[in-house]
């Protein structure tokens, strides 16, 4: 009896292990597959980079969609951009299907939160507009006709890396809309689409500083003479760290990076936190001026709003001058905006959000009747329809964003920008993260994002009873405040005059 029953447990042990066996074969071969299928792949950053563990993040995230109204509500409550906001980009970015169902999860009551204010008679497609290019420079040698009014905000070759800034620059050309450098200088990277490009001169005044860090005026020329290079933005400041200049690690700085800025390789790269040659507004015009001279091109300047007493004395000290004194744009940024490193409490705590700004600049240069001389470009923040509509209600005759279109690149909102970490390889230069980035690919996504931007925010326009989005003004739209909605034009009531088309399409 004790012989048999040795005998069956010796069939089943060596049964049980011939399945753990084959079965653990199995799982080996569909492993090898899947890494393989994952490495070779090429839509997504996650998959490309962490093979097959990197599977179980798309699973959860669409599982997420059934399970989190058990554990959790967090459609629009993460910050600083929420699920919802992320899943209408990444949407838009490939493409697909982007409608919802069954009501909207928006707070309509939560102040700040804008409405449109649709017509009983919409804009019938067949007497829709296609937007015309507005010109930037009408007292330049060499005006830009800008042809979008959505376009890529400043990020440096340094704070993204070389595949990210590739695949903006191929996007951006695709999509007919600029590529704004950011202050890093000028890569081949940038160039690499044949788009169009916005130079930023940074308080550092990396790509065109001589060996003291003062203005170069031939490297100035030398940029100017290319075709690409369209406009050139002097940054005063930006939204994640107002006051303080731009901070890129020194594990980022590159031997490739420290030669385009003009730096040393390894060392920490820290922006003064201003110009030390622009002191004050007649110092800021009188910049303005040199570097429109050298460069005949258009040239504005870059800045959060904070204190709002200077802006009065801006435009009189224009208007004395001469009105082709005058910024060829101004890119008014959001306190809630920035990419990148920044301290917490410049981050959080000092300048004014986009929808306090806005507004008070418009109105300031309707009084002193510059408002037809100067555009208005308008960043921060600004990644879905909704935003960028409400900025030009205010009055914004463009809108730029750089997270919008990080998210169109595969961004996951990781956190580690100002790290070398990034998981989706696009804030680093490790190349090992690096290569989970496709370029051509991304490009492709990030020129759908901005087609189907422009197309909702046509939508709105239409439903407002408007043939095209520039023809958005204060009258159309709602925002909520302590004790209900108030149009626009109530709550900022200045006339909100807009070019007419006509003159649009002449570019005067």
């Amino acid at each position: 009896m004790s012989e048999t029953w040795t005998q069956a447990a010796v069939i089943f042990i060596v049964v049980v292990g011939t399945v753990l066996l084959l079965t653990l074969i199995g799982l080996s071969v569909t492993g090898i597959k899947m890494y393989r299928e994952d490495k070779r792949q090429s839509a997504h950053s996650i998959r490309r980079n962490y093979p097959i563990i990197g599977r179980f993040r798309y699973i959860f995230e669409h599982l997420g969609e059934f399970f989190r109204q058990y554990f959790f509500a967090m459609d629009r409550e993460e910050m600083p951009f929420n699920r919802a906001q992320r899943a209408w980009v990444y949407r838009a970015a490939k493409n697909v299907n982007n409608t919802v169902a069954f009501g909207s999860t928006r707070d309509i009551s939560k102040p700040g939160t804008y409405y449109f204010l649709n017509c009983p008679f919409p804009t019938l497609e067949k007497d829709a507009a296609q937007t015309q290019p507005m010109r930037i420079g009408t007292h330049c040698r060499t005006p830009y006709d800008a042809p979008s009014f959505f376009n890529i905000s400043a990020m440096s070759f340094g704070a993204l890396s070389k595949p990210a800034v590739q695949a903006l620059s191929e996007g951006a050309a695709k999509a007919g809309c600029w590529l704004n450098t950011g202050e890093g200088g000028l890569s081949k990277y940038h160039l690499a689409g044949g788009g169009d490009i916005v130079f930023q001169i940074g308080t550092a005044k990396y790509g065109v500083r001589d060996e003291q860090g003062n203005l170069d005026d031939e490297k100035l020329r030398a940029l100017a003479d290319l075709k690409q290079v369209k406009m050139f933005e002097i940054k005063l400041s930006q939204g994640a760290k107002p006051g303080k200049g731009g901070i890129l690690p020194a594990e980022k700085v590159t031997a490739e990076i420290a030669k385009i800025r003009g730096i040393p390789e390894g060392v920490a790269s820290i922006s003064p936190n201003r110009h030390p040659d622009i002191g004050c507004i007649d110092t800021l015009l009188d910049f303005v001026a040199h570097v429109r001279e050298v460069t005949g091109k258009p040239v504005g300047f870059k800045l959060v709003l904070g204190t709002t007493s200077w802006l009065k004395e801006f435009c009189e000290r224009v208007t004395a001058r001469g009105v082709e004194s005058a910024p060829d744009f101004i890119t008014l940024d959001s306190s809630d905006g920035g990419t990148g490193a920044a301290p917490m409490p410049l981050m959080d705590s000092v300048g004014l959000p986009l929808r306090d700004s806005l507004p008070l600049l418009v109105n300031q240069l309707i009084r002193y009747q510059l408002r037809d001389r100067v555009r208005v470009i308008a960043s921060g923040k600004l990644i879905n329809p909704t935003e960028v509509a409400a900025a030009i209600c205010m009055g914004a005759d463009f809108v730029t964003s750089a997270r919008g279109f990080l998210f169109g690149l595969g961004c996951i909102q990781a956190l580690q920008c100002n790290k070398n970490t990034c998981p989706t390889g696009i804030t680093t230069h490790n190349p090992r993260l690096q290569q989970g980035l496709v370029s051509d690919v991304k490009a492709t996504r990030i020129a759908h994002y901005h087609k189907n931007l422009v197309h909702e925010i046509e939508s709105i326009a239409h439903s407002c009873g408007v043939a095209e989005p520039r023809l958005l003004n204060r009258e159309h739209a709602a925002v909520v405040v302590d004790g209900g909605a108030v149009a626009l034009n109530l709550l900022y009531p200045e006339t909100s005059r807009r070019l007419k088309p006509e003159i649009m399409e002449k570019g005067n």
